[in-house]
């Protein structure tokens, strides 16, 4: 690998990384906005990356932001989310929309999130793909939302 393809590349993970944190910081940004106690978790804090409560402290949830960089409906997971469920555990799913425009937010619960994978993923695998030829399993996962069922749904946290 020379030096300019290697450049390119550690850009490209800067970049997704750089995304990544954004994306913490602008749930977190606008759960503050709307009146809510929001804290980023350290990076060593597993599943979680936003600590949300009401003002009154007698409600909070976990979220877990996924963040994509374009404006399509549609984020990368793992594995682990097929069962990484809990009733006060969410998933904010952010497009950045390659600052074009103001971030997108889309509120989702764990558990119908975990559903989803779980069931689009066995879905793929059912599924015969180019040439007729089998898909084969591994870690990714993928959660879309092209109805925009989900954007904007801040009651969903119950908060």
């Amino acid at each position: 690998m020379n030096n300019k393809t290697k450049e390119n590349t550690d850009q490209q993970k800067l970049s997704t990384v750089f995304s990544g944190i954004a994306g913490e910081y602008f749930v977190a940004a606008e759960l503050s906005r709307r009146g809510y106690i929001a804290s980023i978790t350290l990076r060593n804090t597993d599943g979680v990356d936003v600590l949300c409560a009401n003002k009154q402290t007698t409600r909070s949830v976990g979220i877990q932001v996924k963040t994509n960089r374009g404006s399509n409906r549609s984020w990368l997971m793992n594995q682990k989310a097929e069962d990484y469920m809990s009733d006060n555990l969410f998933y904010i799913f952010v497009n950045l929309n390659d600052n074009l425009k103001p971030p997108e937010y889309f509120i989702v619960p764990s558990k119908i999130a975990s559903k989803y994978v779980k069931e689009s993923h066995s879905n793929w695998l059912e599924a015969t793909g180019k040439n007729g030829k089998i898909h084969k399993d591994g870690n990714m996962r993928k959660f879309t939302d092209l109805k925009e069922d989900f954007l904007n749904r801040w009651d969903l946290l119950g908060l």
